[in-house]
């Protein structure tokens, strides 16, 4: 199957009161094993490259190939959306050209004027080409690719200028943060989320920093109308542990267990399980 846009995958989101996953991709191994998670869950799935990740795996071009190609060579027939995740306005225009079906437009470290103004400009160059845009109003904590969030909770009123340009899906900051969450957290605003939700006229919206939120609260936001959620640290967990396992217990020195296709197979597994769970939770199993 093709590569799709990000839009039409969320709106059906949104409607049915599920999420769709968005998995970061940092390699070849990530990205099968997202593929797989999603193609034997039924379900569709959004990957997605930060900009250090596509930097880290040989640019935009080669991102977009490598997805591209996998799609054809493992057969997957649900539906998959290459994105941009947290991009800047340059690298936004350029995955527009390379052949992302979908980018996101973080312009939430700038003035608010400058955000808009450049998510409009994003809005109608993607649009001309059949890609989804995501924009972001009030930063998420935490940090992702040099931008640095303090986790503020978004103006309801600013969100719904933000959706107004056209925009496909909308990230507001509800308490939310990147990386793994610190025992003192406080927990999602819900409050602020229904104020966002209510205003912003049915548009579908994003949850960052998916990992480590505890399902009830993930499940509370889908109902609110989160519509994508963003996971990435978790994937990185699993696949360390597993891959630290592996060589703690000597099976790297095991015959030819030093060969990277044997060395990297444990975390590829356990990415692939993570996934498949993380679909279970956002209820998107079965509606590929």
């Amino acid at each position: 199957m093709a590569l799709v846009s990000a839009a039409e995958m969320l709106k059906k989101a949104r409607a049915g009161k599920y999420a769709v996953g968005a998995f970061n991709t940092n390699n070849l191994e990530w990205t099968k094993a997202i593929l797989q998670g999603a193609q034997e869950s039924n379900s569709p799935v959004i990957i997605q490259t930060s900009m250090g990740a596509a930097k880290y795996m040989g640019g935009y071009q080669v991102c977009y190939d490598l997805v591209k190609d996998l799609i054809d060579s493992m057969g997957i027939t649900v539906p998959v959306a290459l994105h941009l995740d947290h991009g800047e306005y340059k690298d936004s225009l350029e995955c527009i050209e390379v052949g992302y079906t979908s980018v996101m437009f973080d312009g939430s470290h700038l003035p608010f004027d400058e955000n808009l103004e450049k998510a409009k400009d994003v809005v109608a160059k993607a649009h001309a080409k059949d890609v989804s845009v995501e924009c972001e109003v009030g930063s998420i904590g935490g940090e992702e690719d040099g931008i640095i969030g303090s986790g503020e909770l978004a103006d309801p009123k600013e969100c719904k200028t933000i959706a107004d340009t056209g925009i496909d899906f909308l990230a507001a900051g509800i308490g939310n943060i990147h990386g793994s969450y610190p025992e003192n957290w406080s927990g999602l605003s819900f409050e602020t989320l229904a104020a966002i939700a209510d205003i912003t006229d049915g548009i579908p919206l994003v949850l960052h920093g998916g990992s480590g939120i505890p399902l009830e609260q993930v499940q509370k936001a889908i109902s609110l109308g989160v519509s994508k959620i963003n996971v990435n640290t978790e994937c990185q967990e699993v696949f360390a542990a597993a891959t630290r396992k592996y060589i703690e217990e000597g099976k790297d020195l095991e015959g030819k267990g030093f060969d990277p296709r044997k060395l990297l197979a444990p975390g590829t597994t356990a990415v692939t399980e993570l996934v498949k769970q993380r679909i279970e939770w956002f209820g998107s199993k079965g509606k590929a």
